[in-house]
């Protein structure tokens, strides 16, 4: 059975509910699921020797440290010593490489899931115009060399570009990922584009509730989209799915045999 462990250090609100979400659609898809909580006083050498025990643990075949990490452990040392063939979040430098050059690896589960959707809604991405607002290593970076091998023309926007409406309005595509709640106006849409919004924002409602947005206006640019993925139950349930996808894939892999196609 194909086993995913996951690490989550501290008590952060956000990562325990994306961490109880990915263990119980590991459990309902028939995998194996193991978690590891650790207290945020935990020492990084600490956590680099369990990643280690469980790059060597054969019943692992996926290995996911939920991000962000207390400040005193460096993010980069403990992705990097995750065993690229366990690497289910596809961020280690050797997963990055092999997806910006074409080889084969585990694809970062977020931009993975917004190419699925815009598979899905539109015939063909090729000669496209995609815009992508936001340069994380997490989302904007890697969606950016999904959409270069689907034969796209792309963009990479960030809070230094200038006249972002107008980079927007040309877009065939849109994928925001800046984290800033309902930044993406609807009149800065080009009418019919695809927009795949992957901002979670907590903004307060009018009756000191809070509840989440996007980053795209999203009652102005309903209209105008020809498609657009809402906040909440948008992209986050896509992301789960492919941890599962890359899971699976990572389990094949170990052990020689033929990969499903998903």
């Amino acid at each position: 059975m194909p086993g995913l462990c996951t690490i989550l250090v501290g008590d952060d609100p956000a990562s325990q509910v994306y961490i109880r979400s990915k263990s119980k659609a590991t459990l309902a898809a028939g995998l194996r699921s193991v978690e590891h909580h650790l207290p945020a006083t935990t020492s990084e050498a600490a956590l680099l020797q369990l990643i280690g025990a469980l790059n060597r643990d054969d019943a692992i075949d996926g290995i996911l440290v939920q991000l962000p990490l207390p400040k005193h452990i460096d993010p980069h040392r403990v992705i990097d010593l995750i065993d690229p063939a366990k690497d289910v979040d596809g961020f280690h430098a050797q997963s990055v490489g092999r997806l910006w050059t074409g080889g084969q690896t585990l694809i970062p589960c977020t931009p993975y899931g917004c190419l699925l959707l815009l598979r899905d809604a539109l015939p063909s991405l090729a000669g496209a115009e995609a815009l992508v607002l936001g340069r994380s290593n997490i989302v904007g970076k890697p969606m950016a060399a999904l959409l270069l091998a689907e034969n796209c023309t792309v963009t990479v926007a960030h809070s230094k570009s200038r006249d972002l409406p107008s980079l927007i309005g040309r877009a065939d595509i849109l994928v925001a990922a800046v984290g800033k709640a309902e930044f993406v106006r609807g009149a800065w849409l080009k009418p019919g584009s695809v927009v795949i919004d992957v901002g979670i924002n907590h903004v307060a409602a009018a009756d000191g509730t809070a509840r989440l947005v996007g980053d795209v206006a999203f009652a102005e640019a309903q209209s105008i989209a020809a498609a657009i993925t809402p906040v909440p139950g948008g992209v986050g349930p896509m992301t789960i799915a492919c941890l599962l996808r890359n899971t699976l894939i990572a389990a094949c892999r170990r052990r020689g045999i033929a990969e499903p196609v998903i």
